[in-house]
């Protein structure tokens, strides 16, 4: 019964910022790996952050030092925070979420698509110049 809601998408200005939501339910996040992933026309899908069960995370280089991850407090939403957004960044954004006993990075795994196997709906982010 695990599932994924993604919101906030929508249409910036370069430079602009956007915060992504991933609403969960039968989701335990201490057991529960997850990730934002984003996929353009034509391309294939990417990782943008891993989280690990202990809230470890790691970013792609493309977005490091510009999006961050994180949860609310009663862990049950998985935020993706995007600042200095960039033409490039425009794409369908995914939240997905895999339980396991060990979690991957994007660091060290690929492709980290392949590990997951619960997936949101998406939400499209397009930024313009």
């Amino acid at each position: 019964q695990m599932q994924l809601v993604e919101s906030g998408g929508g249409l910036v200005e370069a430079g602009g910022s956007l915060r992504l939501s991933c609403a969960t339910s039968g989701v335990t996040f201490a057991r529960t790996c997850m990730a934002w992933f984003r996929q353009a026309p034509g391309k294939e899908r990417e990782a943008v952050v891993s989280r690990s069960r202990e809230g470890n995370s790691d970013y792609a280089d493309s977005v490091k030092g510009r999006f961050t991850i994180s949860t609310d407090s009663a862990k049950t939403i998985l935020y993706l925070q995007m600042n200095n957004l960039k033409p490039e960044d425009t794409a369908m954004y995914y939240c997905a979420a895999q339980t396991a006993p060990v979690c991957p990075s994007l660091t060290w795994y690929s492709p980290l698509a392949t590990f997951f196997g619960h997936w949101g709906q998406g939400t499209q982010v397009t930024v313009s110049s």
